[in-house]
């Protein structure tokens, strides 16, 4: 029980730290409905809570193993962090009507965890610092503080782009926003191609 308070704080600072799937739900706040950047923030959080309980269940050695996969992983992941810079830079700051444009949802949240270096590190560092690697009970533990951590985190990114959106209407200051983050985003890859 001595673990509670550390592996909180670890899921904490991992959680609402600048990271991809942290600008999606900036960006989604400040473009769409709050419930619909709730079901975003949901499937993100389910999906990483799967990738942590897949990493303490032996993924992250299997992928050292086989170094071929983790190549894969990473440059679908580079790929698709570009493909998110690239939509974010082509923003024009208007911000959509009711039911005009598509927002990222459910299994865009969750899919985006499985290629989100930010999640295979937070999952892999705090696996090995806070548990002993094989404890199942420790994991479980882990996991269950990380669940609402999580979706309270990224849910404050989406209610900080819904403060964006009602403070900031002007279509220039949002394109500038947008390409600020489509930068942030396209320079995370460049720090996983010098990794």
């Amino acid at each position: 029980m001595s673990l509670i308070l550390p592996m909180s704080a670890f899921a904490l600072a991992a959680s609402i730290s600048p990271g991809p799937v942290n600008i999606v739900c900036l960006s989604s706040g400040m473009r769409y409905r709050l419930r619909r950047g709730l079901v975003f923030v949901t499937g993100a959080t389910l999906g990483f809570i799967v990738l942590f309980l897949a990493v303490g269940a032996g993924l992250h050695s299997l992928l050292l193993r086989y170094p071929a996969l983790s190549d894969g992983l990473t440059w679908a992941g580079i790929a698709f962090l570009l493909y998110l810079s690239y939509r974010l830079a082509r923003d024009d700051g208007h911000l959509p009507e009711t039911g005009e444009a598509r927002p990222p949802g459910f299994w865009t949240g969750a899919a985006m965890q499985w290629l989100n270096p930010k999640a295979w590190l937070a999952s892999a560092s705090g696996i090995s610092a806070y548990t002993s690697g094989s404890a199942s009970g420790e994991i479980l533990l882990f996991a269950g503080l990380y669940l609402p951590i999580c979706w309270l985190s990224l849910g404050s990114w989406v209610c900080a782009g819904r403060f964006l959106r009602e403070h900031v209407r002007r279509p220039r200051v949002l394109q500038a926003i947008n390409r600020s983050l489509a930068a942030l985003l396209a320079g995370s890859c460049l720090v996983l191609l010098l990794d």
